[in-house]
């Protein structure tokens, strides 16, 4: 059954935690379960690290707790430190009877970096990218052992960024490698969402759906701005947004068609000063589940 989603960044960045800070953790939670109607939430910043808490306080709210980011750092250590490194995290996906680990690689990132624009990300050489995947490779199959999928999450001011790195990096792993496929990332790093979809569904675990204003991401691009120079200004926002480029229906069809049984997660950061968390995530899941029941991916009507 298809699940819907939401992540705290929305109100409370991560990356950088003065963006949402007056926002109370309790707001948050009762405006994405009570008030919104989620099934659940990412990981953040403010949640306890604890396993079994983190049950619990998402739990009063009627939400689950999905998944989180997991940074790997497989460009700088070995397999056998990124598994010793991952177990906190692990326990946190296990008790919590998560599907998948949401990993990027994150040794060399510039995305949380506001001085670095975002055109400056790493890039890896073919040797290079196949060296990693074989590692990510590696590091999956370890995860799989555990009972969890390896999602990877192609993003902004990373070695995965462009449509041909989501291609190379698919092509370097296997099948213990999993996407995490978000609109919004692929199309703000120069990918068609639904053609990078076309070709790697069969591979996606988790689903990230992220909304563009594209006049804004040309803005980062022209004028060499920072990743967060970019949030801040818009340049993310949620399915049904009226400024948004991006046409969800036909990517619901694509999971569709390919039988997706998962999470839709709306993983879209702005400045909640300017935007308001509570309206445009409720436009966003608004306007996603009418696209999924539009695709054939969720039958079941709107709320």
């Amino acid at each position: 059954m298809i699940l819907y989603g939401t992540n705290p960044i929305a109100w409370a960045n991560d990356d950088d935690q003065s963006i949402g800070a007056h926002i109370p953790t309790g707001q948050i939670l009762h405006e994405a379960g009570p008030l919104i109607g989620f099934d659940g939430i990412e990981n953040g910043h403010r949640w306890p690290e604890d396993p079994q808490a983190l049950k619990r306080l998402l739990g009063e709210y009627g939400l689950r707790f999905i998944s989180g980011w997991y940074s790997t750092h497989l460009l700088e250590r070995s397999l056998e430190e990124e598994i010793a490194a991952v177990q906190p995290h692990l326990a946190r996906l296990k008790a919590n009877d998560c599907r998948v680990c949401i990993t990027c690689e994150c040794s060399n990132t510039v995305h949380g970096r506001p001085d670095v624009p975002v055109n400056d990300r790493p890039r890896l050489s073919a040797s290079e990218m196949a060296s990693f995947g074989a590692r990510i490779e590696a590091f999956a199959d370890y995860l799989a052992t555990q009972g969890i999928t390896l999602a990877y999450h192609h993003h902004m001011g990373t070695v995965v960024e462009s449509p041909e790195d989501i291609d190379a990096f698919m092509a370097a792993t296997g099948p213990r490698t999993h996407l995490l496929f978000d609109a919004g990332h692929c199309a703000f790093g120069g990918g068609d969402p639904a053609a990078v979809l076309a070709r790697h569904v069969g591979r996606v675990a988790h689903v990230h759906a992220k909304n563009i204003r594209r006049p804004i991401c040309d803005r980062v691009r022209a004028e060499r701005l920072s990743f967060l120079q970019g949030v801040l200004a818009g340049a993310f926002t949620v399915p049904g947004d009226p400024e948004g480029a991006i046409d969800f229906v036909p990517l619901l069809r694509i999971l569709a068609q390919a039988g997706y049984d998962g999470w839709l997660v709306i993983e879209a950061e702005q400045d909640p000063v300017q935007r308001n968390p509570l309206k445009y995530q409720t436009m966003g899941l608004r306007a996603l589940r009418e696209a999924a029941r539009i695709a054939g991916l969720d039958p079941r009507a709107p709320d």
